[in-house]
Parts: C-alpha cells; sequence; structure tokens
C-alpha cells in the first residue's frame, strides 16, 4: 500500500531558517531518504521550493487562468513529498515519526488512492 507523507511547513520557516541552516536540514532530510531506500519501502521523494516559485492554475468554462496567490494568510505549504510502500496506515505512521522534518513542521500521512474513497 502507499502512503504520501507530505512536509507541512510553516510559510516563512525557510527565510527565517536561513541558508545554512536550512541545508543542515536537508543533508538530514537526504539521509531520511537514503534510510527508506535501504529498507526497501522508498517510492519517490521530491523537496519542493518556496510557493513563490509556483503557479495556481484553474479551468472554468474551458478557459485556463492563473489565479493569484500564494496568499499573504496563508500559514503553511506543502515544502516536500515521500511516497513509501507499506502494508499498513501504523507503518507509515511511523516512518512520519523518523522523519527529521517532524522537528520543524507537520508531517501529514495520506493513503494513495482513488479520490472518491
Amino acid at each position: 500500500m502507499a502512503y504520501m507523507l507530505m512536509m507541512v511547513e510553516p510559510v516563512e520557516q525557510r527565510r527565517e531558517r536561513g541558508v545554512e541552516a536550512g541545508k543542515m536540514v536537508y543533508d538530514r532530510m537526504l539521509a531520511f531518504a537514503g534510510d527508506l531506500k535501504r529498507r526497501g519501502v522508498l517510492k519517490a521523494v521530491e523537496s519542493l521550493t518556496a510557493q513563490d516559485d509556483g503557479a495556481r492554475v484553474q479551468v472554468r468554462e474551458g478557459r485556463r487562468r492563473v489565479v493569484d496567490g500564494p496568499f499573504a494568510e496563508a500559514k503553511e505549504m506543502v515544502g516536500g513529498i515521500f511516497v513509501v510502500d507499506v502494508p499498513t496506515l501504523d507503518e507509515a505512521v511511523a516512518i512520519a515519526a523518523e522523519c527529521p522534518a517532524a522537528e520543524w513542521c507537520t508531517v501529514e500521512v495520506r493513503k494513495i488512492g482513488p479520490c472518491w474513497t
């Protein structure tokens, strides 16, 4: 069963942390990913840049538009994801608790599957 671990972090955290400290936590995350790979449970891992580097797209009545955002009132953003393949939610939660990012953000664990379930 595949589960996505989403790193949900405060929007300003990276700026406040600074580049050097950011590199140190990134190295910890790389080591965590390496451990999951050695254990044979890692399916995918990606880090995301700040939301300022992205876009928000909607299609309404057949017309594409890029909408305003990110919004100032947003307090959190998805900073990265891990996809792990483990038999149960409990095992995915245990892995999330091992994740270094759980020390500075929330790790949201979601089962991957059809959106109607």
